[in-house]
């Protein structure tokens, strides 16, 4: 049987992976949402994420590798790109304000399946 990251990996080719993104970058008011070049490259670094879990590396802490689902590996993407030394302030914030507001609308998403049951 494939993992959680397995079976998203095989989602991000799918075009309601490309919505996922769009209407996350648009619900919780991410400063860069009207961006269609900043929402795909942001589904190809998940995509990169889930390939990393499926080697083994942990990318989430409380998160065993194979239990990385699209949603959190969305928002790892962005948060590693998130950079004080880079973003203009106002920026920052705004990204960092992003990804507090998934985390605490799915929380789900960023723990272990087991803990759910």
């Amino acid at each position: 049987m494939k993992s959680t990251a397995e079976r998203c990996l095989q989602m991000t080719g799918l075009f309601e992976a490309e919505a996922l993104v769009r209407l996350m970058l648009m619900r919780w008011d991410h400063p860069f949402a009207n961006d269609p070049d900043f929402a795909s490259n942001l589904l190809e670094d998940a995509s990169q994420i889930l390939r990393e879990s499926i080697q083994g590396e942990r990318v989430l802490d409380g998160v065993s590798p194979e239990d990385v689902n699209l949603i959190a590996a969305i928002w790892c993407a962005e948060h590693r790109v998130v950079d004080p030394g880079r973003d203009d302030p106002d920026t920052l914030g705004a990204r960092e304000a992003w990804l507090k507001a998934v985390r605490r609308a799915m929380p789900s998403c960023f723990c272990d399946p087991d803990d759910l049951v």
